[in-house]
């Protein structure tokens, strides 16, 4: 689980010629995590990931994140390996996105028409309506009286 801010604009590319199944978007989003050092001071650290989109995701991505949209990504990390040029073996480590999920003020993000916290669901999945975790609980309803028995009151059990 990532929460970070868009890089650079994504690149889309579609590895079928046109049809839509075999769309894939990849961006850059950086996270960055702050703390106070012994001296008190503020320090950040900035970590960049390569996020990789498919399909659906990918179709969000092409539509509404640009350079700078905040990001919720849940995702799998994958690490690939190939030989360069020179025969020299090359690594990169990338985070397959499942779920994208749009953050920040709509007037940072280009999604202003969509609805707050539009986010996307790996295929098979059915798109199930968000309740926020600090949504309230409906309240309970009062407990309905028992019915009135004609029992006397020298029948108790005990």
């Amino acid at each position: 689980m990532l929460i970070g801010n868009v890089g650079r604009d994504p690149e889309v590319r579609y590895l079928d010629g046109n049809s839509g199944n075999a769309k894939v978007a990849t961006f850059t989003l950086a996270t960055t995590e702050r703390y106070r050092d012994r001296n008190g001071e503020t320090r950040e650290n900035t970590e960049w990931h390569n996020i990789v989109a498919w399909r659906n995701t990918a179709d969000v991505v092409e539509k509404f994140v640009k350079k700078g949209t905040q990001l919720y990504i849940e995702g799998r990390i994958r690490t690939r390996s190939w030989d360069d040029q020179t025969g020299n073996k090359r690594y990169t480590t990338e985070i397959i996105a499942d779920t994208l999920q749009l953050l920040g003020k709509k007037s940072d993000n280009p999604a202003a028409g969509q609805p707050s916290g539009y986010q996307t669901q790996p295929s098979g999945y059915q798109a199930q309506p968000q309740t926020p975790a600090y949504a309230p609980q409906p309240a309970a309803r009062p407990a309905q009286p028992a019915p009135e028995t004609d029992l006397p009151d020298d029948d108790l059990p005990f």
